[in-house]
C-alpha cells in the first residue's frame, strides 16, 4: 500500500491530468484535494480528448473510487454538467464511483457576481486575472465561517437559514459598493433544491472512506489543481489562487493524516508557462519566435478558460521552490517533445533584482516583477521523440537535458512525457512500488 500526492511545480498547466491518469492505473482511490472549476485537466486517450474541472481524472477507469475532498470548492451546476457529459460518453458516474465530501464548500451565484464586480472595480495593472468563477469569494466565506457546505444540501432548513443570511450581506456589497444587480434568494433556493436532489446520493464522509481504504491496504492517489507558484501562502501573491496548492494541503483538504503520505511527485513542464496576470521572470514576450513556437506546438491554451498561456524558458528557481515547499520525492517531466527542433535551450538558474541575487522567488511582488533570470545554455535536439517508448532511446541531448534538471533540483525523474496521448509516456519508476 502507498499514498502518493501529485502537485504542479510551476504556475499550473503542467500536465497533471495526464500524469494522474497514468498513475491511476496503479491506484485504488483517487482524491481531488483543493481548488475549484477554475482549473482543468486535459487528457488525450486513444485520440479522444477529455477535460475535467472538478471530478478526478481517475474517473476514466471504471474500477476506481474517485473522491472530491473538503478542500475543493464545488459549483454544483458545473459538477452536474461534467457528470452528464461523462455519462453521455459511456462513462457512468454513479455514487459508487464518486464520493463528495460533506465538508466541501459550495460556490454560490453571488460568489460569481462578486468576483466579476470586484475584478471590474480594479484599475489596470491591479487586476488579478481571475476566471470570474467565484473561487476567491467562496474561499473568503469559508474562512469567514459563513460558507455553505455540500452537507448543507441535505438539510433544507439549515441551507435556507445560511442562504438568507448570506444574501442579505452579499446584496449590500453588490448594490451599495459595486452598483451591481442584487442576488435573488428565491431563485437561488429553487435552483439549489434541484441540485440537492441530484447530488445527495454522492455526498458523504471522505475522510472516513480514506482511512478505511488505508487500513485495507489500498493505494491512494491525491491530485491537486494549479501549481506551487499559485499557492495563496507561498506563490507570487497576490497573483495567486485562493487555496493552498502545495502537497501539505493534500492532508488538510481530504482529512488524511500526514504520516501516511509516502511519495510526492511534482509535475514539471520542460519549459514554463503561465495564464493570467502576474510576474513571470523567464517569459518570452508575445511575438518572440521561440515563445510563439512553444505556444503553438505545445497547444498552450487554458483547459478551463481557453486563454493563451504565456510561454518561457525552463525556470529552475521556480522548480527548486517547488522541491522545497512540497518535499518532492520525484519529478514527472512533461512536454519534452515540444522542445524538439530548438537548437539551443536556456535554463534559468537564479534571478538578479536591482543588483541583488536571488536563489528563490522574492516574496516582495515589486521585486518579483523586476526579477531577471540568469541562464545557462545547453544543446537542443532535432529529432521528434513522440514515438520513443524507452528513455535510453531518446536523443543524447534530450537525456542530458533531463539529467541537468535532476542535477539542479536534486530530484530524480520518475516519469517523462513525450506526447499528449496516454501511451506517449515513459514510466521510469513507479511511486506505488516501494
Amino acid at each position: 500500500m502507498a499514498s502518493v500526492v501529485v502537485v504542479g511545480t510551476q504556475w499550473g498547466d503542467e500536465g497533471k491530468g495526464k500524469v494522474v491518469d497514468l498513475l491511476t492505473k496503479y491506484a485504488d482511490c483517487i482524491v481531488r484535494f483543493q481548488g475549484g472549476n477554475n482549473a482543468g485537466h486535459t487528457l488525450v486517450v486513444n485520440g479522444k480528448k477529455y477535460v475535467f474541472h472538478i471530478i478526478p481524472s481517475g474517473i476514466l477507469y471504471e474500477d476506481k473510487s474517485c473522491m472530491i475532498g473538503n478542500g475543493v470548492i464545488i459549483d454544483p451546476g458545473v459538477l452536474l454538467e461534467e457528470i452528464a457529459e461523462l455519462n453521455g460518453k459511456g462513462l457512468p458516474v454513479t455514487p459508487g464511483r464518486l464520493l463528495i465530501s460533506e465538508n466541501a464548500h459550495l460556490i454560490m451565484p453571488y460568489h460569481q457576481m462578486l468576483d466579476h464586480a470586484r475584478e471590474a472595480a480594479l484599475s489596470k495593472g491591479k487586476k488579478i486575472g481571475t476566471t470570474g468563477r467565484g473561487i476567491g469569494p467562496c474561499y473568503m466565506d469559508k474562512v469567514g465561517r459563513v460558507g455553505i457546505k455540500a452537507g448543507d444540501l441535505l438539510d433544507p432548513v439549515q441551507f435556507s437559514e445560511k442562504l438568507q443570511a448570506n444574501i442579505e450581506e452579499k446584496n449590500f456589497y453588490l448594490t451599495k459598493q459595486y452598483g451591481a444587480e442584487a442576488a435573488s434568494f428565491d431563485a437561488i433556493k429553487e435552483q439549489f433544491e434541484a441540485f440537492a436532489e441530484q447530488l445527495a446520493p454522492f455526498i458523504g464522509n471522505v475522510s472516513m472512506e480514506l482511512d478505511k481504504a488505508r487500513r485495507e491496504g489500498r493505494n491512494i492517489l491525491f491530485e491537486g489543481a494549479q501549481g506551487t507558484q499559485l499557492d495563496i501562502d507561498h506563490g507570487t501573491y497576490p497573483f495567486v489562487t485562493s487555496s493552498n496548492t502545495i502537497a501539505g494541503n493534500a492532508c488538510i483538504g481530504s482529512g488524511f493524516g500526514p504520516a501516511h503520505i509516502d511519495e510526492v511527485i511534482g509535475i514539471l513542464k520542460a519549459y514554463t508557462t503561465r495564464v493570467g496576470e502576474g510576474p513571470f521572470p523567464s517569459e518570452l514576450p508575445e511575438g518572440d519566435s521561440v515563445g510563439d513556437e512553444l505556444q503553438k506546438k505545445g497547444g498552450e491554451f487554458g483547459a478551463t478558460t481557453g486563454r493563451r498561456r504565456r510561454c518561457g524558458w525552463l525556470d529552475m528557481v521556480v522548480a527548486n521552490d517547488a522541491v522545497r515547499l512540497n518535499g518532492l520525492t520525484g519529478l514527472a517531466i512533461t512536454k519534452l517533445d515540444v522542445l524538439s527542433g530548438q537548437p539551443r535551450l536556456k535554463i534559468g538558474r537564479k534571478y538578479t533584482v536591482e543588483g541583488e541575487a536571488f536563489d528563490c522567488m522574492p516574496a516582495n511582488i515589486r521585486k518579483t516583477a523586476l526579477a531577471r533570470p540568469v541562464y545557462e545554455e545547453v544543446d537542443g535536439w532535432d529529432e521528434e521523440i513522440s514515438e520513443v517508448r524507452d528513455f535510453n532511446d531518446l536523443p543524447q541531448n534530450a537525456r542530458d537535458y533531463v539529467k541537468r534538471i535532476e542535477d539542479i533540483s536534486g530530484v530524480a525523474p520518475v516519469i517523462v512525457s513525450v506526447g499528449p496521448d496516454r501511451e506517449e509516456t515513459l514510466l521510469l519508476r513507479n511511486p506505488f512500488e516501494k
